[in-house]
């Protein structure tokens, strides 16, 4: 009897922890379904988090997303327990170039590199950004048969990496010496639409813009109106003011950066254009992608540069450009690309003001790919950045990470939210990201259109 008593009790046991806590181990997977149980759930809406949340993956889509006591976790599900994370969907950066890895000399990387770009360079750069937690992500300018080609082979699921969206080469009036692989340059109207023209032809996502003030109007008008016809955004920089002038004059859609210049903030009549477009309703949000990150941090970079010995960025790369990134980042405070920095480091937080002052809708993206910049680190040091520097919400930082970099790219019927039917593109961080955003730094579980990444 004792012992009936015994195995009487156990099953009780068993049952009500089942009960109280359904799902907290994985299980042989026999019903096609993956349950994400437990975490606190920031769907990418804005709105107030999910507390013990529970998301069904069945293939590459979400199927159900609800709590733990309300939404039932199928027999035989594999279940992953995401208590006490914060879930996230997968990051967006906009700003990226999978061509560069960190190396101080663009010069002697743009004579020496080429033929790798394709099938090592770029490869490992997607990668190290997929394991970053970054499940979409924006190349503005590299070679345009290797962009088409990496994109292509990541769809098909050939090689590790985000969803990509690539530019091809950049345009502008003229490339510069031993850039014409990646930079294209127009002599007129003609040539402007028929460089965008070859661009859409070859399949490229989106159009990007650099140097535009010193094409004429005419040329630029070219540029975006045939970029539209052929259904493709376009992106500029934003480095000057007449740049800003210019491309607002003729309808860039996506501005990027916040200026070379140390001037302490925007011109009166830059703002109060951009103030006439935000109030267009009609026209949708006014985009601006500000890549602070790498500006802000290098003195700290400078003066601490551990971070560049960290092996996330070596993933996918042999030894020998490994060998060469680190020769030329030996001497972090000599790099001249960098000098101006610590006069404009006091602009960007007044011109990120003035843009959310005036009601632009800013874009998470890092340049990822520059000196010192590397692809495992650059989107988390962006999001601490705002958050932590710049003073923006961590669930503004978040939602310009997810959900309007989707609505920008038209792709939000897809991706940018942890929604029924979108792919289930999905992170997981353990710690609560709203308090402490570097946790963004050690992404605890990436998933990829319903596939653990790690």
């Amino acid at each position: 009897m004792r012992k009936g008593l015994m195995a009487l009790t156990a099953v009780v046991i068993a049952v009500v922890a089942v009960t109280s806590r359904p799902v907290v181990e994985a299980t042989p997977q026999t019903s096609g379904v993956t349950a994400l149980v437990g975490g606190t759930l920031i769907d990418g809406f804005g709105g107030a988090p999910i507390r013990n949340s529970v998301i069904l993956v069945r293939g590459e889509r979400i199927t159900a997303v609800g709590t733990v006591g309300t939404l039932a976790v199928p027999d035989g599900a594999t279940v992953i327990s995401t208590e006490g994370m914060s879930v996230l969907p997968g990051l967006w950066d906009m700003h990226v170039h999978l061509m560069l890895a960190g190396h101080s000399d663009y010069t002697h990387w743009d004579k020496t590199y080429p033929a790798r770009f394709e099938n090592e360079i770029m490869p490992a750069s997607a990668h190290q950004l997929l394991r970053a937690g970054v499940t979409s992500a924006r190349d503005l300018g590299a070679p345009l048969e290797a962009s088409i080609n990496v994109r292509n082979r990541i769809n098909r699921g050939e090689i590790p990496g985000p969803r990509m969206y690539m530019s091809g080469p950049f345009i502008q009036k003229a490339p510069y010496p031993g850039t014409e692989q990646f930079r294209w340059g127009v002599n007129g109207i003609d040539d402007a639409r028929a460089k965008v023209k070859r661009l859409a032809s070859a399949g490229v996502d989106v159009i990007k813009l650099i140097d535009q003030d010193q094409m004429t109007r005419a040329e630029v008008e070219a540029v975006v109106n045939e970029a539209h016809a052929n259904g493709l955004p376009v992106v500029g920089h934003s480095h000057r003011p007449e740049e800003i002038r210019l491309g607002m004059q003729v309808g860039v859609d996506n501005f990027e950066h916040t200026g070379l210049a140390t001037s302490p903030e925007y011109p009166d009549d830059v703002m109060t254009a951009i103030r006439e477009r935000t109030a267009q309703m009609n026209n949708g949000p006014f985009y601006w992608t500000p890549t602070v990150q790498g500006l802000f941090n290098y003195e700290y970079l400078r003066d601490n540069p551990e971070s560049l010995d960290d092996p996330s960025w070596q993933l996918g790369l042999r030894a020998d450009i490994v060998a060469d990134i680190r020769q030329s980042l030996r001497k972090p405070g000599e790099l001249g690309y960098f000098q101006l920095t610590p006069a404009r480091k006091p602009t960007l937080k007044r011109k990120i003001t003035q843009l959310r002052e005036a009601g632009v809708t800013l874009l998470i993206g890092t340049d990822s790919g520059i000196p010192t910049q590397f692809h495992s680190q650059s989107t988390w040091n962006e999001l601490d950045v705002w958050v932590r520097e710049m003073g923006i919400p961590a669930m503004e930082a978040i939602r310009s990470a997810t959900y309007w970099p989707s609505l920008m790219m038209k792709k939000d019927a897809n991706v940018g939210t942890i929604t029924p039917g979108k792919y289930a593109d999905i992170i997981a961080v353990r710690g609560d990201v709203l308090k402490y955003i570097n946790l963004l730094q050690r992404v605890d579980i990436v998933m990829k259109n319903g596939v653990r990444i790690r």
